[in-house]
């Protein structure tokens, strides 16, 4: 006759419980390593711009964008593994800078052309009010949403 499983008799919590202590996170709470430096939004805003470009060029000329996410990513690891030094949290500020960066900028690509459709005088001010004006939003709406995203 099969036993049951643990937690198959309805009491689900001592199966979490347990594999909740038994848990390790890869940075303990007792370490602090670097996260935000300079080098870091630097290295994220280069490779935003580099692929933010990149996407600009691709939404105009294909009419569709893919995410950077994982290139910046990877190049990140690179280039701050020659730099000397580097944190996993350092890697991952530079691939949200840089994935952010491109996000922006293929918002725009779509936003932008459909109002000049609509007849709208667009100069490169405006352009850029509408850049933070939604980059702001995205954020705002992320702060009541992030837990149920996570």
């Amino acid at each position: 006759m099969p036993q049951p499983s643990p937690g198959a008799s309805g009491d689900s919590s001592s199966g979490v419980s347990s594999a909740l202590q038994n848990f390790k996170p890869y940075v303990p709470a007792t370490e602090s390593p670097a996260e935000a430096t300079f080098r870091a939004l630097i290295l994220g805003s280069v490779l935003g711009i580099i692929f933010g470009a990149a996407s600009v060029y691709l939404g105009l000329r294909v009419g569709l964008t893919t995410s950077a996410s994982i290139p910046i990513a990877v190049m990140s690891i690179t280039i701050l593994k020659k730099l000397g030094k580097s944190t996993i949290l350092e890697n991952n500020i530079v691939q949200t800078v840089g994935s952010a960066g491109e996000s922006i900028a293929a918002a725009v690509v779509f936003t932008v052309p459909a109002l000049i459709f609509l007849g709208y005088a667009l100069s490169a001010s405006l352009t850029l009010l509408i850049a933070l004006t939604g980059g702001i939003l995205g954020v705002l709406m992320m702060i009541p949403l992030r837990r149920y995203l996570m």
